[in-house]
């Protein structure tokens, strides 16, 4: 029996640099020669779209970029096919529901599947069930809660909810042989997972899920073998040309093949110009060797945890400045001060409060749920 053999890549998102060549269909103009015969070597296709295609603008409120491409991109995106298009981030709604309806419309016209988004929470949480020679494999899409959640009667993203998505995972489980998680979270631009992202990737794996890749760090992480699973924690972007860093600029292809067992093989790709292109071979070994060093310290004990202190050691005077109502100017002089300005607004008293506030769950509802009536206010 041959196996079934899925690609998954990070972010595709048309971008003013390339919304030509999607219009026209000139995906071999974005994606190398030998990337796109690699690629159409597979089975299927996955990769998380990260921007609704839609001609009408209709920015929601929201921190961060509101996101768009024109609804002629699904020209370039339908030449994937067979292609499943996660759609379960924090992007896809950053144009109001409007956006996304239109997104499916105009992926349902051309017969591509999507996964992880839909009219409502019940439609957004529907899993993709692929199948060959008799294996069933279920593929399942959720985001951390951001501004792009689908409610139980409005269009969004399916969120990660640990009181229903790891049933949703178990569920699938029971009716496929294997299971693919697409996790949009963790912090871009750190190529760790924190304590929290582990625990909750490990916890899928438990209720079923044999590969678990998180894909909103839009940088290479690292991964680990897990039980009989594998999780992959950040494979970067595929085809997104927003900007132009170390962390941009190299992903990972994540091939898996499923047969009577799974087995796992990682792709180095880079950016090229306004497109995408295997690594280079000297590129391709840093890239792997890099990888795998992140993936052989995260086994160290508390090695994890460690770092991911120090981390919030250097960024978290960010977050006390931002929720000390200090703007994007004061911030930075702020930073230049070490955060005189953000350590003498906080006593002792006003940080326990506020971490009681944030720790405990009935106080962040509260509080969550106040901001959300402020926003609607303004």
């Amino acid at each position: 029996m041959k196996p079934m053999t899925i690609i998954v890549g990070g972010d595709l998102a048309p971008t003013e640099t390339n919304y030509s060549y999607f219009d026209e269909g000139k995906l071999d103009a974005l994606i190398e020669t030998r990337l796109l015969s690699l690629i159409n070597s597979a089975d299927y296709r996955i990769f998380n779209l990260e921007v609704p295609l839609t001609d009408e603008k209709q920015p929601i409120i929201k921190d961060g970029p509101n996101l768009i491409a024109p609804g002629s991109s699904v020209n370039g995106i339908m030449l994937l096919h067979p292609v499943i298009l996660g759609m379960a981030n924090n992007h896809i709604m950053d144009h109001a529901e409007k956006g996304l309806l239109s997104t499916m419309a105009q992926l349902s016209d051309n017969n591509l599947s999507y996964v992880g988004a839909g009219k409502d929470l019940a439609e957004a949480a529907k899993p993709q069930i692929l199948e060959k020679d008799g294996v069933k494999i279920g593929i399942y899409a959720c985001a951390e809660n951001e501004f792009s959640i689908a409610g139980e009667n409005s269009a969004g993203a399916n969120p990660f909810d640990p009181l229903e998505s790891l049933d949703h995972i178990a569920n699938l489980k029971q009716e496929c042989d294997y299971v693919i998680v697409l996790h949009h979270g963790g912090k871009e631009h750190y190529r760790y997972p924190s304590p929290g992202l582990q625990k909750v990737c490990r916890k899928m794996a438990d209720k079923g899920a044999d590969l678990i890749i998180c894909q909103h760090s839009h940088c290479i992480g690292a991964f680990e073998k897990y039980s009989d699973s594998m999780i992959v924690y950040g494979q970067g972007n595929f085809l997104f040309d927003r900007q132009n860093n170390e962390f941009w600029n190299s992903a990972l292809l994540v091939k898996a093949d499923f047969g009577n067992k799974m087995s796992v093989e990682f792709i180095p790709v880079s950016k090229n110009g306004n497109g995408v292109k295997l690594a280079e071979v000297n590129d391709s070994e840093t890239i792997l060797n890099e990888f795998h060093n992140r993936s052989e310290n995260i086994t160290k004990a508390g090695f994890i945890d460690t770092e991911y202190e120090k981390y919030c050691t250097t960024n978290g005077l960010f977050y006390l400045g931002s929720l000390a109502g200090l703007g994007r100017i004061t911030r930075k002089i702020d930073r230049m001060l070490n955060g005189i300005i953000t350590r003498q607004i906080y006593s002792i008293d006003k940080l326990n409060m506020l971490q009681n506030f944030i720790e405990c769950e009935t106080h962040r509802e509260l509080v969550l749920k106040y901001l959300n009536i402020r926003r609607k206010e303004k």
